[in-house]
């Protein structure tokens, strides 16, 4: 079992003008990634448009990574499905492909209840021997998982390892965090609060922000690690007006896509019903760019 530990780019899923995956481009990204020195990678997540993919598509993407990667990093597939049949199903493929990790949310329509939500992360992670990553997000899901349902199934089922905290509560972070020290990691998922995250006790990121700057992602985390909490802050600073743009916009795939492409990466449009930045948007993102990189020129 590879580490799990550090800034964890989630990818894009980069498409064509027809709205075609981008394979040849999923390639490439994930070379730059590897270059730029992340500590591993995730696809199939809520950036990876996950929910706009076909069954075959996500096989698909999730194949091509693992044979990219080679085992050169630690990969990360999303199995999120409405259903638990369904979960089971996406979170097995990922283990027979290969994937170091699958992260599992709820189901993101029904709003079930936390009984309901113990009992899917457990059938789901019961079902593969492959280190499961579960996830609060009570913005996408609309549901926030209670502490005490998180931390119990974290003690009973042994491949439960992770927690991705994206409820953006900084005590929750902090909570989990210390009590499920010894069975349970805990990975930021709030660009917003990762410098805070990583000072209560979190021990990684799944960063949208790091396909965009993912060296400057990579140097936070390493600094934090380090006990370099000055050099942690200055680089925070730099990063942060980009993290509140993605976590307020409301488009984070789209900024995120016309970044990459902005770089000479792969992006493209998103599958509709997301719409393209506007002229605004546009200007915002490249003005946040420019200030962020302007420190490496």
């Amino acid at each position: 079992m590879k580490q799990l530990k550090g800034a964890f780019p989630v990818l894009i899923t980069p498409m064509n003008e027809h709205g075609e995956i981008n394979f040849s481009g999923l390639k490439q990204n994930i070379e730059h990634f590897i270059n730029q020195g992340v500590a591993g990678i995730v696809v199939n997540g809520s950036t990876g448009e996950f929910v706009s993919l076909t069954q075959e598509e996500r096989f698909k993407v999730t194949e091509t990574a693992v044979a990219q990667v080679n085992g050169r990093i630690p990969l990360i597939v999303g199995t999120a499905a409405e259903t638990t049949a369904d979960a089971i199903t996406y979170t097995k493929q990922a283990e027979d492909a290969g994937a170091d990790a699958a992260l599992l949310i709820n189901s993101y329509y029904a709003h079930p209840k936390d009984e309901e939500i113990y009992e899917h992360f457990k059938t789901v992670a019961e079902s593969v021997s492959l280190p499961i990553m579960i996830y609060n997000n009570p913005f996408t899901s609309g549901v926030d998982i209670g502490q005490g349902t998180i931390l119990k199934v974290a003690r009973d089922v042994n491949n439960i390892t992770h927690i991705k905290e994206s409820s953006g509560e900084i005590r929750k972070v902090r909570d989990i965090t210390r009590q499920g020290k010894g069975f349970l990691q805990t990975f930021c998922g709030a660009d917003d609060l990762v410098l805070e995250s990583l000072l209560v006790g979190a021990t990684g990121w799944i960063s949208v922000a790091g396909n965009i700057a993912p060296q400057l992602a990579t140097d936070l985390f390493n600094c934090v690690q380090e006990g370099h909490y000055e050099k942690a802050w200055d680089l925070y600073d730099r990063i942060l007006p980009l993290c509140n743009f993605l976590e307020g916009s409301g488009k984070y795939v789209q900024i995120v896509k016309r970044a990459m492409d902005l770089q000479g990466l792969a992006g493209g449009p998103s599958r509709k019903p997301r719409l393209s930045l506007t002229e605004e948007e546009d200007a915002t993102l490249q003005e946040i760019l420019n200030s962020m990189f302007a420190f490496e020129k």
